[in-house]
């Protein structure tokens, strides 16, 4: 998958949501023309920045569901293991910001975990919006409650349907991934 990824966003202007520690982007950012990488959170980027150091990346802290970016700034938009995280009742509002910041014929690729029984963690709980939650305990002792969907194919095909022009789905054995462009 590693060698996939760059391959689709070869000498793109690429935005990446949710780009944590930058394990994605280091595979990106030597092949792309321009990349943004947007997080949430200050000590990730920190980390980020740390693992790819004098990267031609621009860091960015910011809400992936309030995008703060030029509208048509980018021809590509990334983010791994991301989308089983964005509660069910946010996915168009956050998939209608994120193609906002895109050009037309846009390439956007999401990657993200498949359900494995026996290697993935188990659901622990079903929320009445039909989210699921996993329990998480940390190294410390402590578990914490984590927003953990796990979309169909034909799931994710329907939600970006609207806005796609050609979609492609791959499966792994632990992973899939989602590409499709943007129609204009």
């Amino acid at each position: 998958m590693e060698a996939w990824l760059p391959q689709v966003l070869a000498g793109r202007h690429v935005l990446e949501v949710a780009c944590g520690t930058g394990y994605w982007t280091q595979f990106m950012a030597p092949v792309a023309a321009g990349m943004v990488a947007l997080d949430g959170a200050v000590e990730t980027l920190r980390i980020a920045r740390h693992r790819i150091p004098g990267a031609p990346v621009r860091w960015l802290q910011g809400d992936a569901y309030a995008l703060p970016l030029a509208a048509q700034s980018f021809d590509a938009a990334f983010a791994g293991f991301w989308w089983s995280h964005i509660p069910l009742e946010r996915i168009d509002a956050f998939l209608q910001g994120l193609h906002r910041t895109l050009r037309p014929g846009a390439r956007v690729v999401f990657v993200d975990n498949l359900f494995v029984p026996g290697s993935s963690t188990p659901i622990a709980e079903h929320d009445c919006d039909g989210n699921t939650w996993q329990l998480r305990r940390l190294t410390d002792g402590s578990t914490h409650r984590v927003l953990k969907n796990f979309p169909s194919r034909d799931v994710l095909l329907s939600a970006v349907a609207p806005s796609a022009r050609i979609s492609e789905y791959r499966v792994w054995q632990h992973f899939w991934a989602l590409s499709y462009s943007l129609a204009g």
